[in-house]
């Protein structure tokens, strides 16, 4: 049997207000951006959606603190521009709190395609990988991620089909698109960076 292992932990800044997001099965759901500061003074600005019913219990506003635990999920939007992963924070539990920032992720899945191995212009080694999580219901999330160092020499070695358990963070970054008409476009990305990984075995 394969367990679902998808779990992230959140302490930053409420950077937006909550806005509606979407209906389901007769709950209604919005989302905001959470801004959580790394070590260097950077801040990730992630996507949280969350039921409204905890969102009214927990009684949270724009520029205040919260902690929130849940799982990192993704979807496939589809627009005129074309189809783009929108990865968002599902919070399950969510509160106010003054704790210093905190963004860590457990994640076990299957490489859904060969990793790719490369290094930066400054001469880090890099591994990309796509892992597709299960999720209830048959469902799963695909997360792109992204390895360092040893750890992504020890994942260039694995083929699709593999299985990993990783730990590490959610993080945002910004890059230039050129669009079809040679115009570009600032868009932000979504990744995991992992800090462990190894083979799972269910």
């Amino acid at each position: 049997m394969e367990y679902i292992i998808n779990h992230i932990r959140l302490c930053g800044t409420m950077d937006s207000a909550p806005v509606f997001s979407h209906e389901n099965h007769g709950r209604q759901f919005c989302s905001f951006y959470l801004g959580v500061e790394r070590l260097s003074g950077n801040v990730d600005r992630l996507r949280v959606l969350v039921d409204q019913e905890l969102l009214n219990a927990t009684d949270c506003a724009w520029g205040e603190r919260v902690l929130i635990t849940g799982q990192v999920r993704s979807y496939n939007h589809v627009d005129e521009s074309g189809r783009h992963l929108v990865i968002s924070v599902y919070a399950e539990t969510m509160e106010l709190t003054d704790e210093e920032p905190d963004d860590a992720v457990t994640l076990t899945g299957t490489l859904c395609r060969d990793p790719i191995y490369r290094r930066t212009p400054l001469g880090r080694e890099i591994c990309d990988g796509m892992l597709a999580v299960n999720r209830s219901y048959r469902r799963a999330d695909y997360l792109p991620c992204i390895f360092w160092g040893r750890t992504a020499r020890q994942i260039a070695a694995l083929s699709a089909g593999a299985r990993i358990t990783l730990t590490g963070r959610l993080q945002s970054r910004e890059y230039v698109k050129t669009l079809p008409n040679g115009e570009t476009e600032t868009r932000t990305a979504y990744e995991i960076s992992a800090v462990s990984a190894e083979l799972t075995r269910d």
